[in-house]
């Protein structure tokens, strides 16, 4: 347990001290808190999604974020494109399937990124990352009806399936490379009644693969990380709307050492 508290608290402290460039191609509807949650954490974000300057963007980033919520087929080409730039520079990916198996676009997308680039990460709750396997699964939006602990039991094989690190995020996230699974209890129940704090725990996920290369680490010290500014904005907030607020100011104020002592990370 202390060796992964230690582990978070020396990936936070990088992270403020290179502040790591991540390119995100993700959806309209969390830009703005995205980007907030990135720069109050200590990250430096941007933006793009125009296929002629992905290439070049993906360069100088540190980590890239595929996140399909508002999904065309011009995105798609996109992401395509900086998935592949970033697979040669062995930038870390990072794929949000937001709402896959809620529709065959959705889920057909999502596989073609997996099959495409080379995916480090794979961050969704429980039906999003559920409906990626060769077994079909379905989703209710972009809201859960699988649960993590039902999820446990599948999750192990599809890591193995899909070559890649799986972070199911619900009450008690999980993170397995398909031989190790991680618990993360940090949270706050008002966190899902905040639009983007799913994307954001993608974003945060980048941002510790920046300066983690054991990914399986990143991910589940970064989800205990968000997890616990949660914690520390529901201290305070009223409800939704000032706990999003609060939000992004647990992410500037929460130093190293308190990530070692509050995170709750163990293996199963």
């Amino acid at each position: 347990m202390s060796n992964f508290s230690l582990k978070a608290a020396e990936n936070l402290q990088k992270i403020r001290e290179t502040k790591p460039l991540i390119h995100n191609i993700t959806n309209f509807v969390v830009m703005n808190y995205t980007a907030n949650v990135l720069l109050s954490m200590g990250a430096s974000p941007v933006m793009a999604h125009a296929e002629n300057e992905v290439e070049d963007m993906v360069a100088f980033a540190g980590a890239l974020i595929l996140n399909i919520g508002t999904l065309t087929e011009s995105w798609v080409a996109s992401m395509l494109k900086a998935g592949q730039q970033a697979t040669a520079l062995q930038t870390p990916i990072i794929l949000d399937p937001v709402g896959s198996g809620a529709t065959p676009f959705r889920t057909a997308s999502a596989k073609l990124i997996i099959e495409k680039t080379k995916v480090s990460i794979i961050r969704g709750n429980a039906s999003e990352v559920l409906s990626l396997g060769s077994q079909q699964s379905t989703t209710k939006g972009v809201d859960t009806m699988h649960s993590v602990q039902n999820a446990a039991l599948t999750a192990s094989h599809l890591a193995q399936e899909l070559k890649t690190i799986l972070a199911i995020t619900g009450p008690i996230d999980l993170v397995t490379d398909g031989s190790r699974v991680f618990n993360i209890a940090n949270g706050h129940p008002l966190m899902p009644y905040v639009t983007g704090t799913g994307c954001s725990a993608t974003a945060v996920t980048g941002a510790f693969a920046a300066v983690d290369t054991d990914y399986l680490t990143a991910a589940a010290t970064a989800l205990a990380f968000f997890g616990l500014a949660g914690e520390m904005a529901g201290e305070t907030a009223n409800g939704p709307g000032t706990f999003m607020v609060h939000l992004l100011d647990a992410l500037y104020t929460m130093t190293p050492e308190q990530l070692e002592k509050g995170c709750r990370i163990s293996e199963r």
